[in-house]
């Protein structure tokens, strides 16, 4: 999984999201369980002496509203925000020169700031520099790649592609037809989820997480799940998760005020200027049965998503927050 194509639009214009605004929380989770936690203890903001957020963000799990939300957040708790431009063919994985010129970028940025970008993580510390604090997001795997899957042939993707890098050629339209559950039940190879291969769709969710390394790029294997959770608890301060916004954006706020102080009531004040962007309006539903044939292959970035969920709980419950999250 090393190239990403990018959108292009005009900044301002609202853009279609993976996010549907649910006010309650419905991942069903037994706090209980984790008992008397320490904030402090799961708190991996407190080590950083250098104010800079790094968000890696991965592809179609409400990025771009997370982006945009820290956008609107950097006015009002006075943070700069900067994010790359879009590029013809985005590449996650970099070579050392590439990382090199990356952190010498980020390092630049007067803290505290924010940097936007669709990269796997990259360890700063061996190019002898600060490691800033590093925070993204999840989303079930598999409703993930179907996202995926619809977003790239969507009308308004090529043609703004189109429009922005002119050479690129239109894909064809048996390619644009093709619905998913037929992509799955045919065994066609862009729905054919093999251990250890590189893709061109980001289906892995650990990729992002587990780093620059060669290694980390196979789908769903065993390296890349346990290298992408080792870096989840020493260098993030928080991975959100799509399907509860709110326990994410308390969590955000309690444990990286600094920048996320106030973040879910602007989000919920200006919801529709958030939920409405990347929003893929055409997506066909895909039956449970379909998606159980494609779990099947989805074992360790679905134990990785757990991973980040129960930790994300854990944040939470840590804080003893009496109030509800609604």
């Amino acid at each position: 999984g090393t190239a990403l194509t990018t959108n292009t639009k005009d900044e301002a214009a609202p853009r279609a999201s993976a996010l549907v605004a649910v006010k309650k929380s419905h991942i069903k989770y037994d706090l209980k369980q984790f008992g008397h936690l320490d904030p402090m203890k799961l708190n991996n903001t407190a080590q950083h002496s250098k104010l800079s957020l790094f968000f890696n963000r991965v592809p179609k799990v409400g990025s771009q509203s997370t982006m945009e939300l820290l956008r609107a957040l950097s006015y009002k708790n006075g943070f700069t925000f900067h994010k790359d431009r879009p590029q013809k063919v985005e590449n996650i994985k970099l070579t050392a020169r590439e990382q090199k010129r990356l952190v010498g970028l980020v390092d630049i940025f007067r803290p505290p700031s924010v940097y936007v970008k669709h990269v796997c993580y990259i360890n700063f510390t061996t190019f002898n520099t600060t490691q800033p604090i590093f925070v993204n997001m999840v989303r079930d795997p598999v409703e993930r790649v179907i996202s995926w899957y619809y977003y790239v042939r969507a009308p308004w993707y090529f043609v703004e592609r189109k429009a922005a890098f002119p050479e690129l050629p239109l894909p064809s339209a048996a390619w644009l037809r093709k619905d998913y559950e037929t992509c799955v039940l045919t065994g066609d190879r862009e729905c054919s989820y093999r251990e250890g291969d590189e893709r061109p769709d980001f289906a892995q969710l650990t990729e992002f997480f587990c780093g620059q390394d060669k290694k980390c790029t196979g789908f769903n294997t065993d390296y890349a799940l346990q290298k992408a959770k080792e870096n989840v608890e020493r260098h993030y301060s928080v991975v959100g998760v799509l399907e509860d916004i709110n326990t994410t954006l308390t969590v955000m706020d309690h444990y990286m005020p600094r920048f996320f102080k106030g973040a879910k009531d602007l989000y919920w004040n200006e919801v529709q200027r958030f939920s409405k962007v990347n929003r893929n309006i055409y997506k066909p539903p895909v039956s449970e049965k379909v998606k159980d044939i494609v779990r099947k292959n989805f074992t360790r970035e679905i134990e990785f998503y757990e991973f980040c969920k129960r930790r994300l709980y854990m944040q939470y419950a840590a804080l003893n927050l009496e109030n509800d999250l609604s």
